[in-house]
Parts: structure tokens; sequence; C-alpha cells
């Protein structure tokens, strides 16, 4: 498995790629999703955790095209909005994760496995 993280701040993406790595994970990291687009796409073992909050092409996008995939990796999203902003971004969001920040290391560790 592997884990792409998209987010556009150095340092959320930087912790993040530090602590999962130091849990053993092979990670890869997007500062947006053009980047992220560009590249061969997740398989449906692998995790992409990304930010809604992207430039260019929103996090929002990338869930929905990721989804779209016959068979889509497991996606963690991760954002600032409010409960009542990701409910209305995602009525549909049972099969997704979804992550307020600030992030809580324990609580993102409970959704890698």
């Amino acid at each position: 498995m592997r884990l792409h993280i998209i987010e556009d701040d150095p340092a959320v993406s930087d912790a993040l790629a530090t602590v999962l790595g130091e849990l053993g994970h092979d990670i890869a990291c997007y500062p947006d999703a053009e980047s992220f687009l560009a590249v061969p796409p997740p398989v449906k073992d692998d995790l992409v955790i990304v930010d809604l909050g992207l430039p260019g092409i929103s996090g929002d996008e990338v869930v929905r095209r990721l989804r779209e995939r016959d068979e889509p990796p497991r996606i963690i999203v991760i954002s600032g909005r409010s409960k009542s902003a990701l409910q209305r971004t995602f009525p549909d969001s049972s099969s997704l994760t979804v992550l307020r920040k600030p992030l809580s290391f324990p609580v993102l560790a409970e959704h890698l496995d």
C-alpha cells in the first residue's frame, strides 16, 4: 500500500509524511491536485489523504474523480471546514473518512488500517 498525501501547506504535508513514514508507510506527497493527477493513479489498495482547500483543482474535485474510478483507493479527507459545510459537500459521506483540522495523529492512525 502506498499512502498519497495531497496537501498544499508544506508544514502539514511534512508532518504527515514524517509521522506516517515512521509508522512504516510508503509515502508520496503532492503540493496540489495537478501534480497528483499527473502521475499514475493510485491502486485500490492505496490510501489517499487529500486536503479539500487546495489551490487550482480543489480537493472536492480530486475526491469526486477518485470515487468515480472502477476500483477507487481508500480516501481520507482533511479540512478546516465546519461539520455542516462538510456534510453539504459530501452528503453521502458514509463511505468517506472526513477528519477536521487540526489533525490528531492518534485519530488519523486509527483510520490507516
